[in-house]
């Protein structure tokens, strides 16, 4: 499945929770109180009631704060999880 596909999958408006999303599971992953485990669960339940509150409560608008959550949490791994692989590697040249 092409990155295309599923960036037309999440409603345009939402890009902007997404970004929150993404900061807000950072600003938690350095809270040392709060174990790294929910910090999905937290990120899912803010997207899903951003979402519902910007597009108004449907199937779609929970699917869609699902969807949100699901890209900010991917995406932090994929960055992740690369830095991990180029230093290991030693591609650290950059």
């Amino acid at each position: 499945m092409e990155w295309n596909a599923i960036s037309e999958l999440i409603d345009p408006r939402l890009i902007i929770v997404l970004a929150l999303c993404w900061v807000v599971g950072f600003v938690l992953k350095q809270t040392p109180k709060v174990p790294d485990w929910t910090i999905v669960y937290i990120v899912t339940a803010i997207s899903v009631l951003l979402t519902v509150w910007m597009i108004d409560w449907s199937p779609e608008s929970l699917i869609q704060g699902v969807l949100t959550a699901a890209v900010a949490v991917y995406g932090n791994q994929i960055i992740k999880q690369g830095k991990k692989g180029v230093e290991k590697d030693g591609y650290n040249q950059i």
